[in-house]
């Protein structure tokens, strides 16, 4: 059996972007362990939430929750702030995980990536595409770290998981072609400038996660603190959160793309 480890930006992040396949492996047998950069601190802060102090304290509850929906044998918190969008003030403050150094961040991923790995018959790390899906600073700076973290420790299977943008495209189209409000076009300019995820030429891996799509709906629900960003999700009807959510999309770091293959383990 295979220990997978997952480095990932802030609560909620892992079940949007990699919930399915985290269910999916933890549900046959391999040991996923799951670490969070940064406490969400700049998340949005629900009406029934009275301080920054309280909004961690419910972020820890939620992704706690969600460890258990999930079936993550092992979760760590890396230590540093929510950096917030790119441009806004918090990006100076002194905690800021993109204030913090790179290989700095990687020594501290890296000791968590060790211990694994000296009880593992094999080791998957992922991390995020060049410009962490859609450009959040923080989900970049995830991307250079995980990528420095594989050097340090010599972790050949490396993957970054990306959004499939021809995909969301034609989800688009379809959407406007039968009437349905749909604003959000994945052609247009991220937080970062370019468009969200990585065209499918770029793409190697296409995780099947529809046996699992129940575990993602309740992972996202349990973030139940940021309903800007993960209620769109649990709105939707089951067989349109299917087609959207059904499948995740892995680009394995030296493997030639385009290709579709279904496993992180072959």
């Amino acid at each position: 059996m295979a220990t997978i480890v997952f480095l990932h930006a802030h609560p909620d992040d892992e079940c949007l972007i990699s919930g399915g396949t985290i269910a999916k492996y933890a549900a046959t047998g391999h040991r996923v362990v799951l670490v969070t950069a940064t406490d969400g601190r700049h998340g949005e802060r629900p009406s029934d939430v009275d301080s920054p102090t309280g909004l961690l304290a419910r972020r820890r509850e939620e992704l706690a929750r969600v460890v258990s929906i999930l079936g993550i044998a092992r979760h760590e918190w890396l230590g540093y702030e929510d950096s917030g969008m790119t441009g806004w003030p918090q990006n100076n403050e002194p905690g800021a995980f993109i204030r913090s150094n790179v290989d700095d961040a990687a020594r501290r991923f890296a000791d968590i990536v060790g211990e694994e790995q000296r009880k593992a018959d094999r080791l998957v790390l992922v991390g995020y595409d060049w410009h962490g899906n859609y450009g959040h600073p923080d989900h970049v700076h995830v991307h250079k770290v995980v990528r420095r973290t594989a050097e340090m420790t010599g972790v050949r299977d490396l993957f970054e998981v990306t959004l499939n943008r021809d995909f969301f495209v034609e989800q688009f189209e379809w959407a406007k072609a039968n009437g349905i409000d749909n604003d959000f076009d994945p052609r247009e300019p991220a937080d970062d400038g370019n468009p969200m995820g990585e065209p499918a030429a770029n793409i190697t891996h296409h995780i099947d996660v529809s046996a699992y799509v129940d575990h993602k709906r309740r992972a996202i629900a349990a973030h139940a603190s940021q309903a800007s960003d993960t209620g769109f999700a649990t709105s939707m009807p089951d067989d349109t959160f299917l087609r959207v959510f059904g499948t995740e999309w892995f680009i394995k770091v030296g493997a030639s793309a385009p290709s579709t293959i279904a496993s992180l383990l072959d």
